[in-house]
């Protein structure tokens, strides 16, 4: 045993629980209880172990215990953008693992294969070292140009077989997941293609019609990139890719809780019209959890004003500067209930990548993945895989 915590709020997709208490050995939960029961965990764990080396107890003091959050789409955070290589992925996946995302996709913007292709190797070098990365995400290039959002036109194309066989062989099992618009040339295929590789496929930065997204879902796609954002509406007489993801109980929609990609009461309409089935996710890039200034993403400039990202010149939206634990705020603020809020963070994205078996819960034999919040749903703790992480700087 490496860690008890014990006097805590239980909040996960199970509901809440107080005076809950939880022992960590390892990367695993051991043991869960309420009460006075972590005594026992202790004293096992003190007769179990050399001398010196017992458990570490916490005292939660009412706070708030979730599972780590799981964020499938983000490019960076502190002044690091994923698509810089290595040493930028870590720095970026530290501050967010600051905040209490405790297991991140690496999302990489649209660039020419060649690169997208070192950029994926440098991710599947990482994911073998490090656990909590979950894989790369590639947002692109199989975009539509109308609905490019932040990426360049000249680096989007169509997915040709070839080309997404050679996407799929530089992940090296790395591949997570895609965002595809299903109308391009070839998608279907891809679409079918990725998915059997295990490429969990997402529908986004597209012009699809509510036709075109059930045809996609029925080929393997399961997941709405940043619902609402980069694709039609809902129009009453068209209604789009978001209410074909409503009425598909397959599919997971990725919202982006910001206040500022989706208004907080469409926000709380998505969580009522697809309960159990939204994604929060972050999109931060760089200047997550940074000072307000000019940044890149990709090979594009960005400006950030009061935390709203935009590319230099213009009104578009270029990603985020959010971070979980304020996605989570915002959320209930909205009006969503906190255990759906929470669910969103950790037991739906696991089940979108097919880890649910192991994340996104508080229970005995998942892996220890864990955040400690106070009242006013701020970190106060953050372990991931049984392991500490550091605090958020000052």
């Amino acid at each position: 045993m490496n860690l008890v915590l014990h006097g805590a709020r239980k909040l996960d997709a199970d509901g809440i629980v107080d005076d809950v208490w939880l022992a960590v050995e390892g990367d695993r939960i051991r043991a869960v209880g309420t009460g006075d029961g972590w005594r026992t965990a202790v004293t096992d764990s003190t007769e179990l172990t050399e001398v010196g080396e017992v458990a570490e107890v916490i005292d939660a003091r009412g706070g708030w215990l979730t599972p780590g959050f799981i964020d499938l789409h983000v490019h960076g955070a502190g002044g690091h953008a994923f698509d810089d290589g290595h040493d930028a992925m870590l720095a970026g996946l530290a501050v967010q693992r600051a905040h209490g995302t405790t297991r991140s996709a690496v999302s990489l913007v649209a660039n020419p294969p060649h690169e997208l292709e070192a950029s994926l190797d440098a991710v599947a070098r990482l994911a073998r070292v490090d656990p909590l990365v979950l894989g790369a995400h590639l947002e692109g290039p199989f975009l539509a140009p109308t609905r490019k959002g932040a990426h360049r036109a000249e680096f989007l194309g169509h997915p040709t077989p070839h080309l997404v066989r050679d996407l799929v062989a530089a992940g090296q099992g790395s591949l997570l997941q895609i965002t595809l618009a299903p109308e391009l040339p070839d998608a279907l295929g891809a679409i079918e293609t990725f998915a059997e590789a295990g490429v969990v496929v997402a529908l986004g930065h597209t012009e699809a019609t509510f036709d075109q997204a059930r045809d996609a879902f029925d080929r393997g796609a399961t997941l709405l990139t940043h619902a609402f954002n980069a694709m039609p509406g809902i129009h009453h007489r068209s209604p789009g890719p978001v209410v074909a993801a409503f009425d598909d109980h397959r599919v997971v929609l990725e919202l982006i809780a910001d206040g500022e990609h989706v208004h907080p009461a469409v926000l709380e309409l998505a969580f009522r019209s697809a309960p159990g089935r939204i994604a929060l996710v972050t999109d931060a890039m760089a200047a997550a959890a940074a000072c307000d200034g000019d940044y890149r993403l990709g090979s594009l400039e960005v400006t950030v004003t009061g935390g709203l990202a935009v590319l230099r010149g213009t009104d578009t939206i270029a990603g985020s500067t959010l971070t979980q634990d304020a996605a989570l705020r915002t959320a209930i603020t909205a009006g969503v209930d906190p255990v759906q809020a929470v669910e969103a963070l950790t037991a739906t994205p696991a089940r979108a990548i097919g880890r649910s078996h192991e994340l996104g819960a508080l229970r005995p034999g998942m892996l220890a993945d864990l955040v400690l919040l106070t009242s006013a749903l701020e970190v106060e703790l953050v372990v991931a895989a049984g392991e500490r992480q550091s605090p958020r700087p000052d």
